[in-house]
């Protein structure tokens, strides 16, 4: 479908988007008049070429001519109107400078595009939000059909209550009656006999209703506890691993906690109901008594059922983390305090400062050969209270530190894993106890594993080791993971590789810079692969990395934290290309114009580095490519990057300096795109002697220069692009062609 059709179909939010692209330079309805025809171009190399502007504006002149007789035809005067009045608009606005029509129909073009990626994503989320939202909405109706069940089961208990009153009240009438032997009737008597035996039999029947109502509401309970415990806190915790790992941010537990807590109300009443079916049976009873057959069942069934609740109620609500580092949890480093956060999900008052919870480090791998072992140091002992702000039963570790033991043969050349891949748990151990019973439910809650480091250097180096669990297991008790770590999938490492961006700065990667970090993982061929395999040594690992002599992670956590100090802002306004090979960059600047460049990341510096390359044309028409010495983070610490672009220069003949820079790629001039970065020059107006001479000193500015080899002073670069020099060497005569281009030599 074309693209202008694709719009008009969209939701009117995106076509309040869409209207204001265009205006009177530009209006509207040449998009839609000539929507075939302005979509059939490739205008981005029409906005390159002059020569072809021309030709493409006369020939959309000729279109609206044409469409202006198809007008006539219909008799649609104000039509006809309205299109001599676009062409004539036109014409005034763009017949000495088609090119610049051009550039507006490109980027018109391409922000359509951007509008309909973004409303197909949108609809996309909506689509798995709607079926998650549909399956909460069936868990929801399962909660209402538990509540109402409920509350028709006590409505029958008083109701079955209320009929055993009458019904002793008139049976100990009659007796009493008897005994006194008040003179009545054999008829009399016998009517009032047949009453109460009839009330007995219905009496009867209700118990036996009561009991089977009693266990339906135990079914239905059994069942949404069975969603609540299998499936909804299983994708709860796996939603809380892949935001651990800078993925979408995890739902709150409040939803969860109020069907929990839903459940825990409903026992809790069941149990109460039971009571009072004792206390009628103790009042009355016979023999084959439902109430006495199943009580004792159904007890032990309920019961069960809480014990099974509260024991899976506990869980960590926000997982270890430093709190220098809360982007990289679950790497912890030794004497520097970390917190972690507890939830229990069933929030009942009853519950209020019972909780005693214990915080335990390694409790499960102590006898590990060859691991280390630590010590838990701070208050390791919380009680849990409700929370003023939502209400929420928890307790919050908030100084905690690890200590290793010093123990002779603790650790030896012969462990079995290095120090960044050695997982450790933390649990939380606690024990409730039910009312007046006696009865006590242990409870446990486990964290993610942890890695534990000696030194911040280690840290990137942890932080790999918990992207690449998190990514492939969810069983938090596979700490021997690293003895025999899985291959990812391109698929499942490309979308945590964009979360490390999109969870520190306001944007993640694109698929072109997926595509050559796939290049770097798993070759050219293989990158349009998404089941490709990458193992654990080749993210992590020097050999079989890339060519350079450290790991591909390393590079990428360098490039990471250069983005994080300095070029945030860039990365944000999509300013920087950031990943692509020399081969790609070559194939997008070769047909732009001279002083076009691009920034991208170095692929030789472990700490983090940014070049920018630019291309040229020599008199022959052939383009030549050049790149600076990448920029680091100590460079950038003294100027800005965007201060270094603007006065870069290049000493070209007789030692006269150029600023080569002049088209952020595709098209956007320089200063448009990075004078609000530019730092404010302070320096004195020339004029202003007075300051200068108070001071001493003249305003100094660091500027970046390259010395241009000497061979690329003989390729006499042209001022101009390459379709513009053929245009002038076709319509100008020779002499006065190459006076022309000597002219413009000298100036330059």
């Amino acid at each position: 479908m074309a693209q202008w059709a694709q719009l008009q179909m969209l939701d009117s939010k995106y076509l309040e988007q869409v209207d204001m692209l265009y205006d009177d330079s530009f209006p509207m309805d040449i998009r839609d008049y000539l929507s075939k025809w302005i979509e059939s171009n490739d205008w981005d190399a029409v906005a390159s070429q002059e020569s072809l502007a021309v030709v493409r504006f006369h020939e959309l002149l000729t279109q609206l001519d044409d469409q202006h007789s198809r007008f006539a035809l219909e008799t649609n005067f104000l039509q006809q109107h309205n299109c001599r009045k676009i062409k004539r608009n036109l014409q005034e606005r763009f017949q000495d400078d088609p090119v610049h029509m051009a550039m507006i129909i490109s980027k018109n073009l391409k922000d359509e595009r951007m509008i309909l990626a973004c409303a197909k994503s949108a609809m996309q989320n909506v689509g798995t939000a709607s079926a998650m939202m549909v399956d909460k909405q069936k868990l929801g109706i399962k909660v209402k059909e538990m509540r109402d069940r409920a509350q028709v089961a006590d409505q029958a208990i008083k109701n079955l209550e209320d009929q055993q009153d009458e019904y002793d009240f008139k049976f100990n009438s009659l007796r009493n009656r008897e005994n006194e032997r008040n003179e009545m009737l054999p008829k009399e008597l016998e009517k009032e006999k047949m009453i109460i035996c009839r009330m007995c039999l219905d009496l009867k029947t209700k118990r036996q209703d009561m009991v089977l109502q009693l266990s339906d509401l135990l079914n239905v309970t059994q069942a949404l506890m069975s969603d609540l415990i299998n499936e909804e806190l299983p994708e709860w915790k796996q939603r809380q691993q892949t935001a651990c790992i800078g993925g979408p941010p995890n739902a709150c537990l409040d939803q969860l906690q109020n069907w929990f807590t839903a459940v825990a109300e409903t026992l809790k009443e069941f149990r109460q109901h039971l009571k009072k079916l004792q206390e009628l049976e103790q009042k009355f009873t016979y023999e084959n008594d439902p109430i006495t057959q199943k009580k004792d069942f159904l007890e032990a069934r309920a019961l069960e059922l809480q014990k099974t609740l509260l024991s899976n109620a506990l869980v960590v609500e926000r997982q270890p983390c430093m709190p220098t580092h809360p982007q990289r949890p679950l790497v912890l480093k030794t004497a520097i305090q970390f917190t972690v956060k507890l939830r229990f999900l069933v929030k009942l008052p009853e519950f209020n400062y019972q909780l005693k919870v214990k915080a335990v480090f390694d409790k499960d791998v102590a006898d590990k050969k060859g691991f280390r072992r630590f010590n838990i140091l701070g208050t390791n002992t919380k009680v849990m209270n409700m929370e003023e702000s939502n209400g929420s039963l928890s307790a919050e570790f908030r100084h905690l530190q690890l200590k290793e033991q010093k123990v002779a043969g603790n650790r030896t050349s012969e462990g079995p894993l290095v120090v960044t891949k050695e997982l450790h748990s933390l649990s939380f151990e606690s024990e409730l106890q039910l009312g007046q019973s006696g009865i006590k439910i242990k409870l446990e809650a486990l964290s993610l594993p942890v890695v534990v480091i000696s030194n911040v250097c280690q840290l990137p180096s942890g932080w790999a080791s918990i992207l690449w669990y998190n990514m492939l297991t969810t069983e938090p008790k596979n700490l021997q993971f690293f003895l025999s770590p899985p291959a990812a999938k391109w698929s499942q490492l490309s979308e945590v590789l964009s979360w490390q961006f999109s969870s520190v700065t306001k944007r993640g990667l694109n698929q072109e810079q997926l595509n050559m970090l796939a290049d770097k993982l798993l070759g050219p061929k293989a990158q349009r692969n998404p089941e490709g395999l990458i193992s654990w040594n080749k993210f992590c690992k020097t050999q079989n990395s890339n060519d350079k002599g450290f790991p591909f992670w390393l590079w990428i956590e360098g490039i990471l934290d250069l983005i994080k100090r300095h070029l945030l802002a860039l990365w944000n306004d999509d300013f920087i290309m950031g990943f692509i090979s020399k081969e790609r960059e070559k194939a997008l600047l070769s047909d732009k114009c001279p002083g076009t460049f691009l920034l991208r990341f170095s692929e030789s510096s472990k700490e983090g580095a940014i070049t920018f390359t630019w291309i040229e044309y020599d008199m022959h028409n052939q383009p030549s490519f050049h790149s600076v010495e990448p920029y680091s983070k100590k460079d950038l610490t003294a100027v800005s990057l965007p201060d270094i672009i603007r006065t870069y220069k290049v000493m070209a003949t007789d030692d006269i300096p150029d600023n080569p820079l002049r088209f952020l790629y595709p098209d956007i001039p320089k200063d448009v795109a990075f004078k609000k970065y530019y730092a404010k020059n302070e320096a004195p107006e020339p004029m202003d002697v007075e300051n200068t001479v108070k001071s001493g000193y003249m305003k100094t500015e660091l500027i970046s220069v390259s010395q241009v080899h000497p061979a690329r002073l003989q390729e006499k670069m042209m001022p101009m692009s390459p379709e513009v020099y053929r245009f002038l060497e076709q319509s100008v005569s020779t002499p006065d062609f190459e006076a022309m281009v000597a002219d413009l030599e000298d100036e330059s």
